[in-house]
C-alpha cells in the first residue's frame, strides 16, 4: 500500500536540484488536484475551479503575479513540484511536520476537521456516534479513550482513505489493526463505500460531507471532528524551499487575504461555513 512516506522520500531526493536564489516573480503556476471538491475541482470542460483556484487567483492579485492553474494527480504533487513542473501547490494540501521536512509551506488559509462516513443503513452509523462531539489529537490523555472507542467500533471493518494523505497517517498512528484500503481519489472511495466495498471512508469534513451529499439518504457523517497531531495545522500553499522569495509573497497576500475578510467569504461560498485558521 502506497503512504506518503514513499512520496516524501522522492520528494527529499529531488529537493537537492530545486531552484536556488531569489528571482522577480512574473508568472506562478499553481498546481491543484481537482478532484477534491470543495477545495477544488473540475468542470466539464476540464477547467480547474472550486475554493483554492478561486482563492489563488485573489492571492496572485495582491502578489502582482499571472496565475496558471495546472492539475496534477494528488499522487506525486510534491515530486513534480521538486522537478520544477510548477511553482505552488494549492490542493487541500494540511502542513505537517512530515512534509516540512522535504517543502516549505505558507501560513495556513484553511482548516477543517477529519471525519467518517459510513452507509446509513450500517450499524457503525450508531457505534461510531461516541458521544463526542470533538477529538484533538494535541490532548493525548483526552483523545485516548476516543481512539479506543472508534477502535473497537472498527473492529473488523474496512475504512478507504485516499493516498499520501493525513489519513493514512491517522489510520497507521492511532487505528492500525483496522483494515484500511487506499484510493488515487476520494471519490472513488466514496463509490466503494456507496457499494459496499468498504465499510467506512476517513477525509477531511468537507469531502466527505460532499461525497455523502451526492447520494441523498446513503450515506452519513459520523463520529467525532477529529483535529490536531497527525491531522496537521492547516491547509497551506505547498512550495520549494528554494524559493523563500515566493514564500515571502504568499505569505502577505494570505495575511490580507484573512485580515479583509475574503477567505471568510470565498470559503462561505464554497463550504458553506467559515473555515479561516483560528
Amino acid at each position: 500500500m502506497k503512504t506518503i512516506v514513499a512520496t516524501l522520500a522522492l520528494g527529499a531526493l529531488l529537493a537537492v536540484t530545486g531552484t536556488a536564489g531569489a528571482k522577480e516573480w512574473k508568472t506562478v503556476r499553481i498546481a491543484s488536484e481537482g478532484a477534491y471538491p470543495p477545495w477544488n475541482a473540475t468542470d466539464p470542460s476540464g477547467k480547474l475551479i472550486g475554493f483554492e483556484v478561486d482563492l489563488g487567483n485573489d492571492l496572485c492579485k495582491r502578489m502582482k503575479v499571472t496565475c496558471e492553474f495546472v492539475a496534477q494527480d494528488w499522487d506525486g504533487i510534491i515530486p513534480a513540484l521538486q522537478q520544477g513542473k510548477y511553482d505552488a501547490i494549492m490542493s487541500g494540501m494540511t502542513i505537517t511536520g512530515e512534509r516540512k521536512n522535504v517543502i516549505d509551506f505558507s501560513v495556513p488559509y484553511g482548516t477543517e476537521p477529519s471525519v467518517f462516513a459510513v452507509a446509513a443503513a450500517s450499524p457503525l452509523a450508531k457505534s461510531l456516534n461516541i458521544g463526542v462531539d470533538r477529538s484533538d489529537l494535541n490532548n493525548e490523555a483526552a483523545a485516548k479513550p476516543v481512539i479506543d472507542k472508534l477502535a473497537e467500533a472498527l473492529k473488523g471493518k474496512s475504512v478507504g482513505v485516499q493516498v499520501s494523505t493525513i489519513h493514512i497517517d491517522f489510520m497507521e498512528k492511532h487505528l492500525s489493526k483496522v483494515s484500511m484500503r487506499s484510493y488515487d481519489k476520494m471519490d472513488n472511495a466514496g463509490i466503494d463505500l456507496a457499494s459496499g466495498r468498504v465499510d467506512a471512508i476517513l477525509g477531511d469534513r468537507s469531502v466527505v460531507e460532499a461525497i455523502v451529499k451526492a447520494e441523498p439518504g446513503k450515506m452519513v457523517v459520523v463520529g467525532p471532528n477529529i483535529i490536531g497531531g497527525v491531522i496537521g495545522e492547516g491547509m497551506g500553499v505547498g512550495l520549494r524551499k528554494a524559493d523563500a522569495d515566493l514564500k515571502k509573497l504568499f505569505d502577505t497576500a494570505i495575511g490580507e487575504a484573512l485580515k479583509d475578510g475574503t477567505v471568510k467569504k470565498l470559503s462561505t461560498q464554497h463550504f458553506g461555513y467559515d473555515i479561516t485558521p483560528n
